[in-house]
């Protein structure tokens, strides 16, 4: 359940960008960007990090939060 609602804040965070254009940014694919937004997957630290910078949040905000 919780992926489910990580993946959400990450598709709201994302916005109209491409899923590319954050993939290319944090150095990962675009698969991977597409699990992370699904559910099915959530990211490791360092691509929790990566993510949070890239949105200008916190770790804790963005995968944490309730």
């Amino acid at each position: 359940v919780r992926s489910k609602a990580i993946g959400e804040r990450l598709r709201a965070l994302r916005g109209s960008r491409p899923q590319r254009e954050i993939a290319d940014a944090i150095g990962v694919t675009t698969m991977a960007i597409s699990s992370y937004e699904r559910g099915d997957r959530v990211p490791n630290d360092e691509m929790k990090i990566a993510l949070a910078r890239y949105f200008d949040t916190s770790v804790e905000a963005l995968f944490f939060a309730e």
